[in-house]
């Protein structure tokens, strides 16, 4: 396959590079000529994700690496993997994170969920940024991209109050960081999925902000959900018009079960 020129000679991180977005991600950058390192805590996936991009795109253009980013030590072993490789870092995308499924709502949602959804979801990204700008300060710059979510900027009428909360906290995060290294070239974006029609369309979106074309564009909340944010229905309407509105904008979605009119399953709302 054709490489592509959008990340030459551009070093990048994935963390979640096993499935999902980070796998489709990954692939995606390396199809446009960069290095990737594809991080995930499932170490097998991670190196399948590898594995593909060498049968596309050839040898020596990505590593797999093991990492649990709750953990900041292997976080930072992560980065200095990165720089040893590849000689730099270019793009961070903090994209691991987990929906709990006993996440629910503020009066049945046990603490240790609570607990377990920051330590990834918000440690994670925490640790991802702050390691990732102290390699960006030594090659002039670069571009992280932090994984949040439409219900953040919405709220969920399904409960999943951690995930929501903690999506929440990577905007803010997201943003302040944005401001405090904006002079040292370092650029911060959040990704906001809504419900995934195809991973390669959030993928498009993270290269975007990855790349040089979008080189002026700097803490935004960067949404990929097929304009279902800007709908509105009242909140006693929402669980219903959830599956409208997303038949709506996303005719070919199914639900978990596979029926496309079937009933909306818990926490459809946010399928990423």
């Amino acid at each position: 396959m054709q490489l592509g020129t959008r990340l030459s000679g551009k070093v990048a991180i994935v963390t979640g590079a096993a499935s999902g977005i980070g796998f489709e991600t990954a692939v995606l950058f390396a199809r446009e000529d960069a290095k990737v390192v594809c991080a995930d805590l499932n170490e097998i996936g991670a190196q399948a994700t590898v594995d593909k991009i060498t049968q596309l795109f050839g040898r020596d253009r990505a590593i797999a690496v093991k990492v649990d980013v709750s953990k900041e030590d292997q976080v930072a072993a992560l980065v200095q993997r990165a720089v040893a490789t590849f000689g730099k870092l270019d793009i961070m995308f903090n994209n691991a994170g987990i929906m709990h499924p006993q996440d629910d709502n503020a009066l049945t949602t046990e603490e240790k969920v609570w607990d377990l959804t920051m330590d990834i979801n918000v440690k994670g990204v925490w640790f991802g940024c702050k390691h990732a700008i102290v390699a960006m300060r030594k090659s002039g710059g670069g571009s992280i991209i932090n994984t949040a979510s439409f219900v953040a900027l919405v709220g969920a009428a399904t409960p999943q109050l951690a995930y929501t909360a903690s999506k929440g906290a990577v905007l803010a995060m997201t943003r302040e960081l944005a401001m405090v290294h904006s002079r040292e070239n370092i650029r911060f974006n959040s990704l906001c999925p809504g419900p995934i029609r195809e991973a390669i369309e959030q993928a498009n979106g993270a290269l975007f902000l990855a790349s040089d074309e979008s080189s002026f564009v700097t803490g935004t909340d960067f949404r990929v959900d097929g304009g279902l944010s800007s709908a509105y229905v009242v909140s006693h309407q929402m669980y219903g018009a959830s599956l409208m509105l997303t038949h709506l904008f996303h005719p070919f979605l199914q639900t978990a079960e596979g029926d496309p009119t079937g009933p909306v399953p818990k926490n459809f709302a946010d399928s990423v």
